[in-house]
C-alpha cells in the first residue's frame, strides 16, 4: 500500500506550510472561544507555551506526547504536550516551551530543530497556549520530572492524521452556554488524546495535511 505524500514531508516543508498559516490561518471558533471571552475571567490569560515534537521513528513521522501526573492541580491525567506557563525571564515563546520541555523531560534546548509556530489557543483554565513545532532527535535519554510528568510516548503522525480515530462529543458549559463541542482520539497504547492538545493537534493536521485527510 502506497503511502500518502504529507507522510513524507521534509522539515522545510513542513516549516513552510506553517509559516503561511501563520500569516494566514485563523483555528475555527467554537463555542469555548465565546464561552472563554464571556467575562468568566476577570483576569488576563496567563501566557503560556507548548512543543510540538516531530520525531523520526522507523523513517515514519511520529509526535511525542507526555501525560500528566495525576496529582497535578491543573490538567491532572491528561494527555498533553511538554510545556507551560511562561516564566517573567523567558524572552520569547520559543523559550518558554524548550525551557518547560527540558524541565518535564530532559529534552536539551539545542537539540531541537524549531520549526514554526501556530496562532494562540485559549484553555478553559485561563492559559493562552503558543505552540511551537519541533523536529527532535530519537531516542534521546528521557529524564522525567514526576512531580509533573508521569509517561512520554509516541504516536505515528499518520495514525493521528487518520479521520476514523478522531471524534467530536459534545460538552456541557455553565448556563447559559450551549455545550461546545470537544475533540476525543481514540486510544492509541492505552492513552487518550482530547481537549486543547487534541484541538491543537487537528488544527495542525489542518495545516500540514489539509481539511479532507
Amino acid at each position: 500500500m502506497a503511502r500518502l505524500p504529507f507522510l513524507d514531508l521534509s522539515e522545510a516543508e513542513i516549516s513552510r506550510r506553517l509559516a503561511i498559516a501563520e500569516a494566514t490561518y485563523r483555528p475555527p471558533e467554537t463555542g469555548l472561544d465565546d464561552f472563554l471571552r464571556s467575562g468568566v475571567f476577570t483576569e488576563s490569560p496567563r501566557p503560556a507555551a507548548v512543543l510540538i515534537p516531530f520525531t523520526k521513528i522507523d523513517n515514519r513521522w511520529h509526535v511525542l506526547f507526555t501525560r500528566r501526573n495525576d496529582d497535578l492541580p491543573e490538567h491532572s491525567g491528561q494527555v498533553a504536550f511538554p510545556g507551560g506557563r511562561a516564566d517573567p525571564a523567558d524572552s520569547t515563546p520559543e523559550e518558554t516551551a524548550l525551557r518547560e520541555t527540558y524541565e518535564e523531560i530532559g529534552l536539551k534546548p539545542n537539540s531541537v530543530r524549531i520549526l514554526g509556530q501556530m496562532k494562540n489557543f485559549l484553555t478553559i483554565t485561563n492559559y493562552e497556549v503558543k505552540p511551537v513545532v519541533g523536529s527532535i532527535p530519537w531516542p534521546f535519554p528521557i529524564r522525567l520530572a514526576r512531580v509533573e510528568v508521569s509517561r512520554v510516548f509516541t504516536i505515528p503522525f499518520e495514525w493521528l492524521a487518520n479521520p476514523s480515530n478522531h471524534e467530536v462529543q459534545q460538552r456541557s458549559l455553565p448556563a447559559p452556554h450551549p455545550p461546545i463541542p470537544v475533540i476525543y482520539f481514540k486510544s492509541y497504547d492505552g492513552e487518550v488524546l482530547w481537549g486543547v492538545s487534541a484541538y491543537i493537534m487537528i488544527n495542525l493536521l489542518e495545516i500540514l495535511v489539509g481539511r479532507n485527510n
